[in-house]
């Protein structure tokens, strides 16, 4: 049967939820209840007895599980202890982020990665006063730019509305960095700059920016008047009048002397006024040059967002010339403009002066002028009588002297006594002096007349100097002089012809005025060039006279005769190195010697140049020419009687069949009569010229085939050398014509 309650025993025994004092005291309410029962029991002590033991346990694990609830609760009080210093911690640090917030003299906000206000201070929006009540932590961003576009205090630029200052306000947002100016109505000005933050929030900080506005202001005011100043100064101390004028054409700057110019009253010259009214009085007192008022104005009235207006230059006259004015005007950057006045008075009538001068010396220029050209006129008249005497006494003088020459050569193969050959050859000399003297003359002639041509090409000198040892050498042995021509392995560039014919006069000259001793050819390498030096021992040259003997006619030593020489060989060395840019100089010591200098220019490397032609030919040579000339037939076309008669000798001498005429249509009936060709043509240029001739030639092939041919031409004519034939000069050198016919028959 069930046991009724113990009275003292509580309903609940243990309640977990009982502080530990509690529960302690129900425990010995227990303990004493059992040991009371235990006592009172006299019929089931064993059962007591286990239940004491069972209390016991329960006691024990009672007292185990007090002492881990007293742990935990130490522990809970400590974790509490922490955490309220932590509250306070925080606390501390909250207050001290706030009161530093407040120090700041700038507007602070702080918004989170989903922007979210959640810190502000008391300064920020604190210049838009209508929404610095509504701001809250929560706000967001969009809303507040919203709130702040449509602040009464904020001051949109022009021509823009609230919701264009939004979008641009959130178009900068979305940047890590941003730097937002803000105008503010009541002349206010906000520096709003924005950074984002490491988590993805947003920091903004407003700075009021108006003083420092403000003093930049009146810091550029002050500058700008300064420079106001300086500028007006500057234009009150130019001596041109000046005036400037913005883009609505009105006055806003000026100086002085712009108003002295036009003769303004100072009444007129005030800012602002308009360019039309300034310039109305320019046209009344002044006549315009180059542009016209209507024009002007036009020019300054042109628009803005226009073509610029390009620079205007014109001259304006008052009176008779009492005042004159050079107007400059020019466009500036932002389509105003610059009017300058210039007094050119003084300028004008020293230019009037000095024009009037210049006539008057322009005047007598002419005047001399006429003179030269008259006396010029008469001197090309007496040089061209020259020239043309000079051409036709070498013609005249060249037909009797080839065909002198021609005759003697015909006579010098034939059997003849001593004393008669003696006399040939004393001709044959007196012959050659002739054509010495007279090829000089034509050589002064055509060097002087400018129709010397020359052609450049690389020369052999060794080649020519070892020509001109063997052609000097018996000449100074019979001088007693010794000739020692040193070699030189060069090749120069040069006209071969005119080189030769250089070193032909400058080595002939030496021993000509050479009475014992030596003379010595040689070369000397400076550079790019070769000096050839031709050394004597004569007299030597006084200073006085080293320029003179480059003179027509003129000779040092008048002992030498003229069959020696005219005093014209250094005159030809002179124009001939003129001619060809080769430098001449001379170095002389009276007593002892002279030295004279030609530079020519070294060749460059691997150019080649032609054999050395041989200076004669050998008797075993004249006899294999004789050879190939026999029984050959030559048609000979000389005017010339005398000359036709001397040449056809000779040629029958060798063994040649010779056909003559007079002239080219006597030469072509000749050969139409007879009907036989000739194996070559010579033909002499007569009067009627090269040209004439070799149209002769031409026509002469055309009928009857190619011939080899020669042209015979006297010295005048050495200009007008028909290409691609065979000339040569009179008076004729037999050798040379042999020469020529051995070649051309030989093939």
């Amino acid at each position: 049967m069930a046991r009724a309650p113990d009275p003292e025993v509580p309903a609940d025994l243990i309640d977990p939820q009982d502080a530990p004092e509690r529960q302690r005291d129900k425990l010995l309410v227990i303990a004493g209840a059992l040991m009371k029962r235990v006592e009172q029991a006299t019929d089931d002590g064993g059962a007591a007895y286990a239940q004491f033991q069972r209390a016991v346990l329960l006691e024990d694990e009672v007292r185990e599980r007090t002492r881990d609830l007293e742990r935990a609760l130490d522990l809970l009080n400590l974790s509490n202890a922490r955490l309220a210093e932590a509250n306070r911690a925080t606390e501390a640090a909250r207050r001290n982020l706030a009161s530093a917030l407040e120090q700041l003299q700038e507007g602070f906000a702080l918004f989170d990665p989903s922007d979210r206000l959640i810190l502000f201070n008391s300064r920020f929006c604190l210049a838009l006063r209508d929404i610095h009540a509504r701001l809250a932590p929560g706000l967001a961003f969009a809303d507040y730019v919203g709130m702040v576009s449509r602040s009464s205090d904020l001051a949109l630029p022009a021509g823009q509305g609230p919701d264009d200052w939004r979008a641009g306000r959130m178009r900068a947002h979305r940047e890590p960095h941003a730097n937002v100016s803000v105008s503010l109505t009541g002349d206010r000005w906000l520096q709003v700059s924005e950074h984002r933050t490491l988590d993805g929030g947003t920091v903004i900080l407003q700075t009021d920016v108006t003083d420092i506005i403000r003093l930049e202001r009146e810091t550029r005011g002050r500058l700008l008047d300064d420079q106001a100043r300086g500028v007006r100064a500057t234009l009150d101390h130019l001596a041109q009048g000046v005036a400037i004028f913005d883009a609505q054409a009105r006055l806003i700057g000026w100086n002085r002397r712009f108003g002295e110019l036009l003769a303004l009253p100072m009444s007129a010259l005030r800012m602002g006024a308009e360019f039309g009214l300034l310039m109305d009085r320019l046209p009344r007192d002044f006549r315009l040059a180059g542009l016209d008022a209507a024009a002007l104005l036009a020019w300054a009235a042109a628009q803005a967002g226009g073509a610029a207006r390009p620079h205007l230059r014109f001259g304006a006259e008052r009176g008779d010339a009492a005042l004159v004015l050079d107007i400059f005007a020019q466009e500036m950057p932002d389509r105003g403009f610059v009017i300058s006045l210039s007094d050119v008075t003084a300028e004008r009538a020293a230019i009037a002066a000095l024009s009037q001068a210049n006539e008057t010396l322009e005047a007598r220029v002419r005047d001399r002028t006429l003179e030269l050209e008259d006396a010029l006129a008469d001197a090309e008249r007496a040089n061209a009588s020259r020239a043309r005497f000079v051409a036709a006494a070498s013609h005249d003088l060249l037909q009797p002297l080839s065909a002198a020459r021609l005759f003697l050569s015909a006579a010098e193969d034939g059997p003849m006594p001593p004393p008669l050959r003696e006399t040939l050859g004393k001709a044959q000399n007196a012959l050659d002096s002739v054509e010495a003297i007279l090829g000089a003359l034509l050589d002064i002639s055509k060097l002087d007349s400018g129709k010397a041509a020359v052609t450049p090409g690389p020369v052999d000198l060794a080649g020519l100097l070892a020509q001109l040892a063997e052609e000097f050498g018996p000449v100074a042995a019979a001088r007693g002089l010794a000739l020692r021509v040193w070699p030189a392995r060069h090749v120069v560039r040069s006209d071969p012809a005119y080189l030769r014919r250089i070193l032909q006069n400058l080595i002939g000259n030496a021993i000509r005025y050479t009475e014992r001793g030596r003379v010595v050819v040689g070369a000397r390498r400076r550079g790019q060039m070769l000096q050839l030096e031709v050394w004597d021992t004569g007299p030597g040259i006084p200073e006085a006279e080293q320029d003179n003997i480059f003179r027509e006619f003129h000779r040092l030593n008048a002992r030498a005769s003229a069959s020696e020489g005219m005093g014209l060989g250094l005159a030809i060395v002179e124009r001939a190195a003129a001619l060809l840019g080769h430098p001449l100089g001379l170095r002389s010591v009276t007593g002892r010697g002279t030295v004279f200098l030609l530079q020519v220019p070294v060749e460059r490397a691997g150019a080649a140049a032609p054999a050395a032609i041989p200076p004669g030919s050998d008797a075993a040579g004249r006899l294999q020419a004789r050879a190939v000339t026999r029984d050959r037939i030559a048609l000979l076309v000389e005017p010339d009687a005398d000359l036709r008669r001397a040449i056809g000798l000779l040629l029958e001498k060798w063994g040649m069949n010779v056909l003559d005429a007079a002239d080219g249509p006597a030469a072509l009936a000749l050969i139409t009569e007879i009907g036989i060709l000739p194996d070559v043509l010579l033909v002499d240029t007569g009067a009627a010229g090269a040209g004439a001739a070799s149209r002769f030639v031409q026509q002469f092939c055309d009928l009857h085939g190619d011939l080899p041919c020669c042209l015979f031409l006297s010295g005048a004519e050495a200009a007008d050398l028909p290409d691609g034939m065979t000339c040569l000069k009179k008076p004729l050198d037999p050798a040379a014509l042999q020469a020529f016919l051995t070649g051309v028959l030989a093939s």
